[in-house]
């Protein structure tokens, strides 16, 4: 069942310095999102959940449908990318979630989104 629902997903972050103001531990950070449809039946993004963790340890969960105001449905081997964006109250942080995904046949299952890090220029070597 694994090869028949496989949502391959990549991420990369940019910090937004000219939106950040670090006095007032508001700190912007974009994410472009890279979502790959490698399983053998085409599949739907109905829905996401996010799990955004700030170096404090304040969590804050973002669900919601689609990404982007889109529900895109990924053919085998099509790749659909989107960038977003999110604030935290710390220069370092942490995203992970899922996103609901179902395929042309109805069967529904999750894509892990892995965990990936926010963090301004020079915190993290």
């Amino acid at each position: 069942m694994e090869s028949l629902y496989k949502i391959n997903i990549n991420v990369k972050t940019d910090y937004i310095e000219d939106q950040s103001y670090p006095s007032e531990s508001k700190y912007v950070f974009s994410y472009t999102v890279s979502i790959k449809n490698e399983g053998k039946i085409p599949a739907k993004l109905i829905s996401r959940q996010w799990i955004i963790t700030d170096a404090n340890g304040k969590i804050e969960e973002v669900t919601g449908l689609g990404v982007v105001g889109e529900q895109p449905r990924l053919k085998v081997d099509e790749i659909f990318e989107y960038t977003s964006g999110t604030i935290i109250n710390t220069p370092v942080g942490t995203m992970h979630g899922t996103y609901q995904m179902v395929a042309d046949n109805g069967y529904e299952f999750d894509a892990k989104i892995p965990l990936f890090s926010l963090s301004t220029p020079k915190i993290l070597n």
